[in-house]
């Protein structure tokens, strides 16, 4: 539950700013540069939890995967409709990028397998 708490923050925080600033709920409806900062928003706020879990000793759980899932799946289906619009994605495409590779590292750290006394 600490965990889903956790990484609920920044999610939170990213629809605050697309709610005050955009006032919208959907950031697929809306324009290229305010969904890059509200991605971007997203993003590091998220992966910034995801090191801070880290960093107090936190293993990387299913939830946090489903998290990146739902994360990245909302770039793909931006980066299909601005592909579909012939809108430039260079920059949204760069951080899927990013993220793809992030998400190999995190895949790729494996528990220790430790008895505590």
């Amino acid at each position: 539950m600490k965990k889903l708490i956790i990484h609920a923050i920044p999610v939170a925080i990213s629809y605050i700013w697309l709610i005050s600033e955009c006032q919208t709920f959907n950031p697929i409806a809306i324009k290229g540069p305010d969904f890059l900062k509200f991605y971007l928003i997203l993003v590091i706020g998220f992966y910034l939890s995801v090191f801070i879990l880290k960093s107090v000793g936190e293993m990387i759980s299913q939830t946090t995967f489903y998290f990146l899932m739902l994360i990245g799946g909302l770039g793909i289906i931006k980066l299909i409709r601005g592909v579909m619009l012939g809108k430039p994605i260079g920059f949204l495409t760069m951080i899927l990028i990013l993220e793809l590779i992030i998400i190999f590292l995190l895949a790729a750290i494996k528990p220790k397998d430790e008895f505590r006394k």
